[in-house]
Protein backbone atom coordinates (compact mmCIF):
# COMPACT_ATOMS: atom_id res chain seq x y z
CA UNK A 1 0.00 0.00 0.00
CA UNK A 2 1.54 3.35 -0.97
CA UNK A 3 1.60 6.21 1.21
CA UNK A 4 -1.05 8.18 -0.71
CA UNK A 5 -3.47 4.98 -0.26
CA UNK A 6 -2.62 5.23 3.61
CA UNK A 7 -3.48 9.12 4.12
CA UNK A 8 -6.60 8.33 1.91
CA UNK A 9 -7.33 5.74 4.85
CA UNK A 10 -5.98 7.74 7.59
CA UNK A 11 -8.03 10.69 6.97
CA UNK A 12 -11.59 8.58 6.28
CA UNK A 13 -10.91 6.58 9.20
CA UNK A 14 -10.12 10.06 11.25
CA UNK A 15 -13.65 11.34 10.24
CA UNK A 16 -15.68 8.63 11.59
CA UNK A 17 -14.73 10.09 15.39
CA UNK A 18 -14.40 14.16 14.54
CA UNK A 19 -14.40 14.82 18.25
CA UNK A 20 -11.71 12.18 19.37
CA UNK A 21 -9.79 13.32 16.45
CA UNK A 22 -10.40 17.45 17.76
CA UNK A 23 -9.60 16.37 21.83
CA UNK A 24 -6.00 14.68 20.43
CA UNK A 25 -5.04 17.56 18.34
CA UNK A 26 -5.93 19.93 21.39
CA UNK A 27 -2.91 18.84 23.10
CA UNK A 28 -0.60 19.42 20.13
CA UNK A 29 -2.28 22.34 19.51
CA UNK A 30 -1.19 24.02 23.11
CA UNK A 31 2.23 22.64 23.06
CA UNK A 32 2.83 24.15 19.49
CA UNK A 33 1.42 27.65 20.21
CA UNK A 34 3.57 27.45 23.84
CA UNK A 35 6.14 26.84 22.00
CA UNK A 36 5.78 29.83 19.53
CA UNK A 37 5.06 32.11 21.75
CA UNK A 38 7.54 31.48 24.75
CA UNK A 39 10.35 31.53 22.33
CA UNK A 40 9.14 34.84 21.19
CA UNK A 41 9.28 36.36 24.93
CA UNK A 42 12.74 34.54 25.34
CA UNK A 43 14.23 36.18 21.98
CA UNK A 44 11.79 39.82 23.06
CA UNK A 45 13.04 39.51 26.54
CA UNK A 46 17.04 39.94 25.08
CA UNK A 47 16.60 41.85 22.79
CA UNK A 48 15.16 44.77 25.20
CA UNK A 49 17.64 43.95 27.94
CA UNK A 50 20.51 44.00 25.52
CA UNK A 51 19.04 47.41 24.20
CA UNK A 52 18.52 48.61 27.54
CA UNK A 53 22.33 47.67 28.66
CA UNK A 54 23.68 49.48 25.15
CA UNK A 55 21.33 52.68 25.92
CA UNK A 56 23.36 53.09 29.73
CA UNK A 57 25.93 54.67 27.77
CA UNK A 58 28.87 54.52 25.01
CA UNK A 59 31.73 52.50 25.03
CA UNK A 60 30.58 52.26 28.94
CA UNK A 61 33.41 51.82 31.83
CA UNK A 62 31.77 52.08 35.13
CA UNK A 63 34.23 52.36 38.20
CA UNK A 64 32.50 52.01 41.29
CA UNK A 65 33.38 52.79 44.89
CA UNK A 66 34.43 49.61 46.87
CA UNK A 67 32.10 48.26 50.08
CA UNK A 68 32.75 49.59 53.63
CA UNK A 69 33.69 47.36 56.87
CA UNK A 70 31.41 47.93 59.69
CA UNK A 71 32.18 45.21 62.76
CA UNK A 72 34.29 42.88 60.23
CA UNK A 73 30.97 43.01 57.75
CA UNK A 74 31.79 44.09 54.44
CA UNK A 75 28.82 46.36 52.44
CA UNK A 76 27.67 46.35 48.83
CA UNK A 77 29.86 48.08 46.54
CA UNK A 78 29.80 51.68 46.35
CA UNK A 79 29.13 52.11 50.45
CA UNK A 80 32.89 53.04 50.96
CA UNK A 81 34.44 56.71 50.67
CA UNK A 82 37.42 55.73 48.04
CA UNK A 83 36.51 58.10 44.79
CA UNK A 84 36.82 61.58 44.29
CA UNK A 85 36.12 64.37 42.32
CA UNK A 86 40.06 64.81 41.90
CA UNK A 87 40.23 60.97 41.05
CA UNK A 88 37.42 61.48 38.31
CA UNK A 89 39.61 64.45 36.66
CA UNK A 90 42.79 62.26 36.72
CA UNK A 91 41.23 59.80 34.87
CA UNK A 92 39.72 62.47 32.56
CA UNK A 93 43.26 62.90 31.80
CA UNK A 94 44.42 59.29 30.64
CA UNK A 95 44.57 58.37 26.38
CA UNK A 96 41.63 56.54 25.01
CA UNK A 97 39.29 58.42 27.83
CA UNK A 98 36.25 60.62 25.63
CA UNK A 99 34.31 61.70 28.44
CA UNK A 100 34.13 61.69 32.58
CA UNK A 101 30.96 61.82 34.90
CA UNK A 102 31.30 62.22 38.66
CA UNK A 103 28.36 61.12 39.93
CA UNK A 104 27.22 61.70 43.52
CA UNK A 105 24.21 60.02 44.85
CA UNK A 106 20.91 60.81 47.02
CA UNK A 107 18.82 57.97 47.70
CA UNK A 108 15.21 58.12 47.82
CA UNK A 109 14.86 61.82 46.62
CA UNK A 110 11.49 63.34 47.41
CA UNK A 111 10.38 65.38 44.68
CA UNK A 112 7.01 67.73 45.36
CA UNK A 113 5.67 69.79 42.64
CA UNK A 114 2.62 71.35 43.99
CA UNK A 115 0.19 68.68 45.52
CA UNK A 116 1.90 65.61 43.79
CA UNK A 117 5.13 64.13 44.61
CA UNK A 118 7.09 61.01 43.73
CA UNK A 119 10.38 59.53 45.50
CA UNK A 120 13.13 58.71 43.31
CA UNK A 121 17.09 58.66 42.55
CA UNK A 122 19.17 62.29 42.09
CA UNK A 123 22.70 62.00 40.75
CA UNK A 124 24.72 64.79 41.11
CA UNK A 125 26.94 65.35 38.27
CA UNK A 126 28.37 67.43 35.51
CA UNK A 127 27.55 68.23 31.53
CA UNK A 128 29.44 64.83 30.77
CA UNK A 129 26.80 62.85 32.20
CA UNK A 130 24.69 63.19 29.08
CA UNK A 131 27.68 62.13 26.93
CA UNK A 132 28.98 58.89 29.44
CA UNK A 133 25.36 57.97 29.83
CA UNK A 134 23.95 58.20 26.64
CA UNK A 135 21.08 60.56 27.32
CA UNK A 136 19.41 62.77 24.95
CA UNK A 137 17.29 65.91 26.34
CA UNK A 138 13.65 65.91 24.70
CA UNK A 139 12.72 68.89 26.09
CA UNK A 140 14.81 72.27 27.80
CA UNK A 141 18.87 71.61 28.23
CA UNK A 142 20.82 69.31 30.33
CA UNK A 143 23.12 71.24 32.73
CA UNK A 144 25.32 73.35 32.18
CA UNK A 145 29.12 74.11 33.45
CA UNK A 146 28.00 77.20 34.53
CA UNK A 147 25.69 75.26 36.49
CA UNK A 148 28.18 73.24 37.82
CA UNK A 149 30.68 75.87 38.47
CA UNK A 150 28.07 78.13 40.34
CA UNK A 151 26.29 75.49 42.38
CA UNK A 152 23.13 76.19 40.74
CA UNK A 153 19.77 74.71 42.16
CA UNK A 154 18.51 72.95 38.89
CA UNK A 155 17.64 69.70 37.61
CA UNK A 156 16.54 67.50 34.73
CA UNK A 157 14.15 65.04 35.38
CA UNK A 158 13.66 61.68 33.43
CA UNK A 159 10.44 61.05 31.68
CA UNK A 160 9.21 58.57 34.69
CA UNK A 161 9.31 60.98 37.45
CA UNK A 162 8.09 63.62 35.32
CA UNK A 163 4.82 61.64 34.33
CA UNK A 164 4.50 60.49 38.18
CA UNK A 165 4.39 64.19 38.92
CA UNK A 166 1.36 64.27 36.41
CA UNK A 167 2.99 66.72 34.26
CA UNK A 168 4.32 67.27 30.85
CA UNK A 169 7.83 67.53 29.44
CA UNK A 170 6.67 71.12 28.17
CA UNK A 171 4.57 72.34 31.26
CA UNK A 172 7.37 71.34 33.93
CA UNK A 173 10.28 72.94 32.11
CA UNK A 174 10.71 76.12 33.77
CA UNK A 175 9.04 75.67 36.76
CA UNK A 176 10.39 75.26 40.66
CA UNK A 177 10.07 71.83 42.41
CA UNK A 178 11.33 71.06 45.82
CA UNK A 179 13.69 67.73 46.62
CA UNK A 180 13.97 67.01 49.84
CA UNK A 181 12.74 69.89 51.07
CA UNK A 182 14.87 72.38 48.83
CA UNK A 183 13.77 74.17 45.75
CA UNK A 184 15.21 73.42 42.29
CA UNK A 185 14.39 74.94 38.87
CA UNK A 186 13.99 72.04 36.46
CA UNK A 187 15.50 73.21 33.24
CA UNK A 188 15.16 69.77 31.03
CA UNK A 189 13.47 66.41 30.44
CA UNK A 190 15.22 63.60 28.99
CA UNK A 191 14.33 61.27 26.42
CA UNK A 192 12.84 57.73 27.30
CA UNK A 193 15.50 55.15 27.04
CA UNK A 194 12.93 52.47 28.58
CA UNK A 195 12.91 50.26 31.66
CA UNK A 196 11.34 49.26 34.59
CA UNK A 197 12.01 48.62 38.24
CA UNK A 198 14.50 49.96 40.45
CA UNK A 199 16.88 50.64 38.06
CA UNK A 200 14.91 52.50 35.81
CA UNK A 201 17.18 55.11 34.09
CA UNK A 202 13.85 57.17 32.91
CA UNK A 203 13.54 57.11 36.78
CA UNK A 204 16.09 59.77 38.24
CA UNK A 205 16.95 63.19 39.01
CA UNK A 206 20.40 64.96 37.93
CA UNK A 207 21.36 68.23 39.60
CA UNK A 208 24.88 70.18 39.37
CA UNK A 209 27.44 68.13 41.48
CA UNK A 210 28.20 70.88 43.72
CA UNK A 211 24.85 71.64 44.60
CA UNK A 212 24.18 68.22 45.45
CA UNK A 213 27.37 68.24 47.50
CA UNK A 214 26.61 71.65 49.66
CA UNK A 215 22.94 70.71 49.95
CA UNK A 216 22.50 67.09 50.62
CA UNK A 217 25.87 65.12 50.83
CA UNK A 218 28.05 67.65 52.38
CA UNK A 219 31.02 65.26 51.13
CA UNK A 220 33.20 65.22 48.26
CA UNK A 221 33.10 60.73 47.37
CA UNK A 222 31.38 59.36 44.57
CA UNK A 223 29.23 56.88 44.24
CA UNK A 224 30.44 55.95 40.58
CA UNK A 225 32.39 57.11 37.87
CA UNK A 226 31.55 56.89 34.72
CA UNK A 227 34.07 56.49 31.81
CA UNK A 228 33.07 57.01 27.56
CA UNK A 229 36.46 55.13 26.21
CA UNK A 230 36.84 56.55 22.37
CA UNK A 231 37.66 53.09 20.92
CA UNK A 232 35.87 49.72 22.59
CA UNK A 233 38.86 47.50 21.54
CA UNK A 234 40.84 49.62 24.00
CA UNK A 235 38.67 48.45 27.00
CA UNK A 236 41.64 46.15 28.67
CA UNK A 237 44.25 49.06 28.24
CA UNK A 238 42.03 51.91 29.56
CA UNK A 239 40.86 49.56 32.67
CA UNK A 240 44.90 48.71 33.38
CA UNK A 241 45.43 52.55 32.99
CA UNK A 242 42.46 53.09 35.84
CA UNK A 243 43.57 50.39 37.99
CA UNK A 244 46.92 51.35 38.21
CA UNK A 245 46.41 55.15 38.81
CA UNK A 246 43.82 55.07 41.13
CA UNK A 247 46.13 52.81 42.94
CA UNK A 248 48.46 54.79 43.20
CA UNK A 249 46.01 57.93 43.90
CA UNK A 250 44.87 56.22 46.93
CA UNK A 251 48.40 54.34 47.61
CA UNK A 252 47.68 51.15 47.95
CA UNK A 253 50.31 48.68 48.68
CA UNK A 254 51.16 46.09 46.41
CA UNK A 255 49.73 43.39 48.68
CA UNK A 256 46.22 45.07 49.05
CA UNK A 257 43.23 44.79 47.09
CA UNK A 258 41.64 47.53 44.93
CA UNK A 259 39.06 49.77 47.00
CA UNK A 260 37.08 50.08 43.67
CA UNK A 261 35.46 48.06 40.96
CA UNK A 262 35.16 47.96 37.46
CA UNK A 263 32.41 46.81 35.01
CA UNK A 264 32.37 47.13 31.42
CA UNK A 265 29.30 47.24 29.41
CA UNK A 266 30.72 43.96 27.52
CA UNK A 267 30.51 42.25 31.05
CA UNK A 268 26.73 43.55 31.50
CA UNK A 269 25.44 42.48 28.09
CA UNK A 270 27.60 38.90 28.68
CA UNK A 271 25.95 38.34 32.47
CA UNK A 272 22.40 39.40 30.19
CA UNK A 273 22.93 37.64 27.90
CA UNK A 274 23.45 34.22 29.77
CA UNK A 275 20.51 35.41 32.39
CA UNK A 276 18.06 35.96 29.34
CA UNK A 277 19.68 32.23 27.56
CA UNK A 278 18.57 30.64 30.80
CA UNK A 279 15.26 32.15 31.19
CA UNK A 280 14.66 31.32 27.10
CA UNK A 281 15.70 27.59 27.78
CA UNK A 282 13.55 27.78 30.48
CA UNK A 283 10.37 29.02 28.73
CA UNK A 284 11.50 26.32 25.91
CA UNK A 285 11.61 23.73 28.42
CA UNK A 286 7.76 24.67 29.92
CA UNK A 287 6.11 24.70 26.56
CA UNK A 288 7.95 21.12 25.00
CA UNK A 289 6.28 19.53 28.38
CA UNK A 290 3.03 21.05 27.25
CA UNK A 291 4.18 19.19 23.38
CA UNK A 292 4.93 15.99 24.82
CA UNK A 293 1.90 15.73 26.77
CA UNK A 294 -0.01 16.17 23.71
CA UNK A 295 2.68 13.17 21.85
CA UNK A 296 1.23 10.79 24.98
CA UNK A 297 -2.32 12.05 24.00
CA UNK A 298 -1.63 10.89 20.66
CA UNK A 299 -0.11 7.88 21.89
CA UNK A 300 -2.66 6.48 23.99
CA UNK A 301 -5.55 7.76 21.22
CA UNK A 302 -4.00 4.78 18.88
CA UNK A 303 -3.48 2.36 21.19
CA UNK A 304 -6.88 2.82 22.08
CA UNK A 305 -7.82 2.62 18.35
CA UNK A 306 -5.67 -0.34 17.85
CA UNK A 307 -7.53 -2.11 20.46
CA UNK A 308 -10.75 -0.67 19.11
CA UNK A 309 -10.03 -1.94 15.70
CA UNK A 310 -8.07 -5.82 16.12
CA UNK A 311 -10.97 -7.08 13.84
CA UNK A 312 -10.46 -5.06 11.03
CA UNK A 313 -6.72 -5.63 11.11
CA UNK A 314 -7.50 -9.13 11.04
CA UNK A 315 -9.79 -8.93 8.20
CA UNK A 316 -7.10 -6.77 6.29
CA UNK A 317 -4.50 -9.29 6.77
CA UNK A 318 -6.35 -12.12 6.05
CA UNK A 319 -7.17 -10.51 2.61
CA UNK A 320 -3.48 -9.71 1.97
CA UNK A 321 -2.40 -6.66 3.72
CA UNK A 322 1.15 -6.99 4.91
CA UNK A 323 2.73 -5.79 8.24
CA UNK A 324 4.11 -2.87 7.26
CA UNK A 325 0.77 -1.73 5.33
CA UNK A 326 -0.95 -2.30 9.00
CA UNK A 327 1.50 -0.61 10.18
CA UNK A 328 1.86 2.65 7.57
CA UNK A 329 -1.82 3.08 8.26
CA UNK A 330 -1.64 4.16 12.12
CA UNK A 331 1.80 5.93 11.55
CA UNK A 332 -0.09 7.91 8.83
CA UNK A 333 -2.55 8.74 11.26
CA UNK A 334 -0.50 9.95 14.21
CA UNK A 335 1.45 12.36 12.18
CA UNK A 336 -1.65 13.82 10.16
CA UNK A 337 -3.07 14.48 13.71
CA UNK A 338 0.17 15.81 14.95
CA UNK A 339 0.61 17.96 11.51
CA UNK A 340 -2.85 19.28 11.23
CA UNK A 341 -2.61 20.33 15.44
CA UNK A 342 1.26 21.92 14.66
CA UNK A 343 -0.41 24.30 11.68
CA UNK A 344 -3.28 25.93 13.59
CA UNK A 345 -0.38 25.89 16.93
CA UNK A 346 1.41 27.64 14.89
CA UNK A 347 -0.83 30.27 13.71
CA UNK A 348 -2.19 30.46 17.17
CA UNK A 349 1.14 31.05 18.81
CA UNK A 350 1.84 33.99 16.31
CA UNK A 351 -1.65 35.31 17.28
CA UNK A 352 -1.14 34.96 20.59
CA UNK A 353 2.86 35.77 21.29
CA UNK A 354 2.37 39.93 21.12
CA UNK A 355 -0.45 39.19 23.70
CA UNK A 356 1.67 37.56 25.97
CA UNK A 357 4.31 39.46 25.85
CA UNK A 358 2.13 42.42 26.69
CA UNK A 359 1.26 40.77 29.54
CA UNK A 360 5.22 40.67 30.71
CA UNK A 361 5.96 44.04 29.44
CA UNK A 362 8.37 42.38 26.64
CA UNK A 363 8.02 43.81 22.75
CA UNK A 364 7.90 39.98 21.87
CA UNK A 365 7.09 39.09 17.91
CA UNK A 366 7.16 35.34 16.45
CA UNK A 367 10.65 34.14 14.91
CA UNK A 368 11.14 31.87 12.21
CA UNK A 369 13.38 29.85 14.42
CA UNK A 370 10.71 29.42 17.08
CA UNK A 371 8.29 28.14 14.18
CA UNK A 372 10.92 25.87 13.07
CA UNK A 373 11.67 24.49 15.77
CA UNK A 374 8.10 24.43 16.82
CA UNK A 375 6.65 22.31 13.95
CA UNK A 376 9.84 20.09 13.73
CA UNK A 377 9.21 19.31 17.03
CA UNK A 378 5.35 18.71 16.54
CA UNK A 379 6.71 15.97 14.00
CA UNK A 380 9.06 14.19 15.79
CA UNK A 381 6.55 13.61 18.57
CA UNK A 382 3.91 12.69 15.93
CA UNK A 383 5.98 10.15 14.56
CA UNK A 384 7.63 8.89 17.89
CA UNK A 385 3.93 8.70 19.79
CA UNK A 386 2.66 6.68 16.44
CA UNK A 387 5.26 4.75 16.31
CA UNK A 388 4.76 1.87 19.23
CA UNK A 389 0.98 1.96 18.53
CA UNK A 390 1.33 1.16 14.73
CA UNK A 391 3.73 -1.32 15.28
CA UNK A 392 1.38 -3.61 17.77
CA UNK A 393 -0.66 -3.18 14.76
CA UNK A 394 1.21 -4.43 12.54
CA UNK A 395 2.15 -7.70 14.74
CA UNK A 396 -1.24 -8.87 15.31
CA UNK A 397 -1.83 -12.25 14.28
CA UNK A 398 -4.61 -12.84 11.76
CA UNK A 399 -5.88 -15.48 13.27
CA UNK A 400 -6.33 -14.26 16.56
CA UNK A 401 -7.20 -10.81 15.75
CA UNK A 402 -10.65 -12.56 13.59
CA UNK A 403 -11.22 -14.43 17.02
CA UNK A 404 -11.17 -11.15 19.01
CA UNK A 405 -14.62 -10.13 20.00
Amino acid sequence: MSYVEALRLALRRLRTNPLRTALTTLGVVIGVASLVALIGVGEGTQTAITNQIAGLGTNLLSVNAGGSVVGGIRGAAGSASTLTVDDATAIAALPGVTAVAPEMSVANAVVVDGRTNTTTSMTGTTPAEATVRNYQVQTGTFISDLAVEKGLRVAVLGPTTVASLNRTPEAIVGQTVTINGIPFTVVGVTQPKGGAGFTNPDDAVFAPISAVQSRFTGASTLRTIGVSLTDPAQLAYVESEIQSLLRYRHQLASSASDDFTMVSQDQLLSVASTTTATIRNFLIGIAAIALVVGGIGIANTMLVSVRERVREIGTRKAIGARRRDIGRQFLVEAVIVTLGGAVVGVLLGIVVTGAVGSAVNVPASPTLAGIALAFGSALLVGVVAGYWPARQASRLDPVEALRYE
